[in-house]
């Protein structure tokens, strides 16, 4: 055994890390559980650069302490029947409702005029001048996106999304929720969209609305310094993390009118901790948040006031509506199936080529040492991403030929034909985007012949529709049923190579962007091309029972399984598919195709958001631990809480010096301290509770706490209110200076301070050999910062972190078990 272990560990130690090889690998390979259930093998491995990132992340409890200073606060809280609690989802629901509208109508706005501008040049085919007004007004656009995300988002972040879901998860990330980082984000959201690029306003949408969630709900402001005395009972970790979770559905609900897919997709994907409670304030949330952004849609263009206020148009609530339903064959189900694992394979590529991109930027920029520069070649890049975009969107069409309008406009009598209605309809829509439809084909003239029949020669251009502007029009377009042939092969094609690729390049680059509609867009292109395979094999079918052979069909089908490949979402996805279709004929197909999609991008690796976690070294603890030994997955539940606890313990006592506190806090950067308690002289020393670094921090700023030996009975009645103990600090180098002046100065060597009103009572505590694999539930469902291990007599023995609980930490720790040894000596 011994040897087998020395051997495992040489292997393991000789691997080299893909993205820094002089830093040596501190695992080697481990099965981890994705974060939505699925567990699929993989090769993971962390530098030591990666172990201290990680490890530089402090984690947040769940719950508030348990201390007598809020229990004394508590009971001043008047009773109420939360409804300050509703309330206050509602605020956010409609906050975040009117930020979504005001993003929508700002780049339209934007993306309306800068066509308005170039129409002509590119309707003369003037494709230079077309080139340089749209490089020019995407320079502006590039510059001030780019650089609003590196002047007021923290570390350059993209979408934020990542960050959101570590912070729900118990990690602290700093900055996320700051109101500058609002208005970063929301600049460089609207800017790049408008701007041309392959991205869209859905990830900064989940995130400007967790920071109105966060924002709202404590109704003060750090950055500014302002507090108000209102919903001061909600400034806790468990609300203020409650109403992060429902602000980011409701930036679902309101970026996509799908309150019920909002809802889902924080359960699914974004919440770690969840209840029936808060599912219920959460659909409220999204419900007003989709509210809201239909209500002002509904009377609002363009900022202008066009009336019918409170009139609810079917276009502007479904983003992508279907309007006309097929019929469905038991046969369609092979095609969704092939469909489900196209999906996968290409989610899976897409996911492992935007890592590998992200790591190269990355390792590049980590180069340069100064940090205006790398802000710099940030910048460069960004508008790098944007020339060869528009490059190509302009030039590329001009290699296709014009098409006639595959449906002609025929008699009233034959108007009521169900494939005429649709023709038309496309007729008419590619109609109101002249510069779409102009590009480089005649405009064409309508007439009617002597028959009464109306006639068209109408051109367009197929790339064109589907590569210039923002892809919102373009999944319209391959959505539409009954338009089995208006876009080809090469055009769809070409169309698909290019949105893959560069939607890869452009996620990750120092601006605000969003990947949803690129995934659908690109799902929606693979699709119709195997619809359009099915209608070259069996031609156009025009009776009901085999109408289900249409293009637009598996549009929508590919579309979700290629957002599934990506992002290995299922029951909110099907949802979010539902509500921005309106095809509820289509679930069934739907949800096979996402299946499918799910079980083969697993079988590859994690989905985009997990690696995003991982490579950004934020400590995510997944619903599950599972570790690999010798390629056979370890049973946790034979191990216990002592094979991964750190045995140095820094332990404080009811009554401490306040230069030993001191002291303490400037030797370590622990998050927290096991409190311990002598009863009598002749007793143990024994577990009391648990005080945080921040409790201590702001006991010590307050030197009317501090006592002499023998001013402990005077001074008990002398205490710090639960609201001052729990505001974070804002000034580290402050608390710096007065920590290294008591700890030097000689007249505090003889003051004391009583912790006993401060120390959480209700601290967790596991015995020694308790159940790993329950230890890991307890602190993953509690939220948990710190869980002290003790032994029969309830003395400290040692302390569990979120680190010590990482898929490699728990590898590293487990290797070296005597219970792994003498499990496999029985084996």
């Amino acid at each position: 055994m011994t040897s087998l272990f020395k051997s495992m560990k040489k292997w393991r130690d000789s691997e080299d890390h893909p993205l820094l090889q002089e830093c040596r690998p501190v695992i080697g390979k481990h099965r981890v559980q994705n974060r939505n259930g699925g567990d699929n093998l993989i090769s993971v491995k962390y530098t030591q650069k990666d172990r201290e990132s990680l490890a530089s992340h402090e984690s947040l409890d769940y719950l508030p302490s348990h201390s007598d200073i809020y229990k004394k606060w508590l009971r001043k809280m008047p009773y109420r029947l939360d409804w300050d609690y509703w309330l206050m989802m509602g605020l956010i629901g409609i906050a975040v409702g009117i930020l979504g509208f005001f993003v929508h109508q700002a780049i339209d706005t934007l993306t309306k005029l800068k066509w308005k501008l170039i129409l002509h040049y590119m309707q003369n085919s003037q494709f230079f001048l077309t080139w340089v007004w749209l490089v020019g007004i995407g320079l502006v656009m590039v510059t001030l996106s780019a650089g609003a995300v590196l002047i007021f988002c923290p570390s350059g972040m993209p979408s934020g999304l990542p960050e959101v879901i570590g912070f729900l998860n118990g990690a602290s990330v700093q900055g996320i929720f700051h109101i500058k980082t609002l208005i970063g984000t929301l600049v460089s959201c609207i800017l790049a969209v408008a701007s041309g690029l392959f991205c869209g306003p859905e990830g900064p949408m989940i995130h400007m609305g967790s920071i109105l969630g966060s924002g709202l709900s404590q109704f003060k402001s750090d950055t500014f310094g302002v507090q108000f005395p209102f919903f001061t009972r909600f400034r806790n970790c468990a609300d203020r993390r409650n109403f992060i979770t429902a602000g980011a559905g409701a930036g679902i609900a309101s970026v996509f009118r799908a309150p019920m897919g909002g809802l889902l997709f924080t359960f699914e994907e974004v919440a770690s901790f969840w209840d029936i409670k808060l599912a219920w304030q959460t659909f409220f949330c999204c419900l007003m948040a989709a509210f809201t952004t239909d209500l002002l849609s509904s009377s609002f263009h363009g900022f202008v006031y066009r009336g019918h206020f409170g009139f609810f148009k079917a276009e502007e609530s479904i983003l992508f509506g279907v309007k006309y339903l097929l019929d469905m064959n038991v046969l369609v189900f092979i095609p969704t199936i092939i469909l489900g694992i196209i999906g996968g394979l290409l989610g899976a590529l897409f996911v492992s080529m935007n890592m590998r991109v992200n790591k190269f930027r990355t390792k590049f920029f980590n180069l340069i040492k100064h940090a205006i520069v790398q802000k710099v070649c940030k910048l460069v890049e960004a508008i790098l991403i944007l020339l060869i975009t528009i490059t190509v969107t302009v030039y590329v069409p001009s290699f296709f030929p014009c098409t006639t309008f595959a449906g002609h406009i025929h008699s009233e009598q034959e108007n009521r034909s169900f494939y005429y209605n649709i023709s038309t309809e496309l007729t008419h829509l590619l109609g109101k985007t002249e510069h779409f439809n102009s590009y480089n084909c005649p405009l064409g003239t309508t007439w009617t012949g002597p028959d009464g029949v109306k006639h068209s020669n109408h051109t367009y251009n197929q790339a064109a529709v589907l590569l210039i502007e923002n892809g919102y029009n373009g999944i319209v377009y391959l959505f539409r049923r009954g338009t089995h042939e208006e876009f080809g092969y090469a055009a769809l094609f070409t169309a698909l190579i290019i949105y893959y690729l560069f939607s890869c390049w452009t996620a990750g680059t120092a601006m605000a962007c969003g990947l949803v509609i690129p995934m659908l867009y690109t799902g929606a292109l693979y699709g119709r091309i195997i619809g359009l395979i099915m209608v070259s094999i069996f031609g156009i079918q025009t009776d009901k029972y085999e109408a289900w052979i249409d293009p637009g069909l598996f549009a929508v089908i590919g579309a979700a399984s290629y957002f599934c490949g990506v992002s290995r979402l299922t029951i909110s996805l099907t949802a979010i598919m539902v509500e921005l279709t309106n095809d509820v004929q289509s679930v069934m197909p739907i949800m096979v195709a996402v299946m499918m999609a799910r079980m083969t991008g697993d079988f590859f690796n994690h989905s985009l958001y997990s690696s995003l976690l991982k490579q950004k070294c934020i400590p995510f603890l997944e619903p599950e631990p599972s570790v690999l030994y010798q390629k056979k997955v370890l049973n946790l539940e034979l191990f216990t809480a002592k094979d991964v606890m750190e045995r140095q313990v820094k332990v404080l006592h009811l009554r401490e010096k306040v230069s030993s506190l001191a002291a303490l806090l400037l030797e370590t950067n622990h998050g927290g301290f096991p409190v311990i308690y002598q009863l009598e002289q002749a007793h143990e020393e024994v577990f009391i509770g648990s005080i945080t670094r921040l409790e201590l921090c702001r006991i010590l700023e307050n030197e009317m706490l501090f006592e002499t030996q023998n001013e402990g009975n005077y001074k008990q009645h002398v205490q710090i209110n639960y609201n001052e103990i729990s505001v974070k600090l804002l000034n580290s180098t402050k608390i710096n200076l007065l920590l290294n002046k008591y700890r030097t100065d000689n007249r505090y060597k003889d003051y004391y301070v009583n912790l006993k009103p401060y120390i959480n009572q209700s601290a967790m505590t596991v015995h020694a050999h308790f159940s790993l694999q329950r230890t890991y539930i307890i602190f993953r469902t509690l939220g948990l910062r710190h869980l002290t291990v003790v032994d029969l007599r309830n003395r400290v023995l040692g302390i569990i972190t979120r680190k010590d609980l990482m898929a490699f930490r728990l590898e590293e720790k487990l290797l070296q078990s005597e219970n792994l040894e003498s499990d496999n000596d029985r084996r």
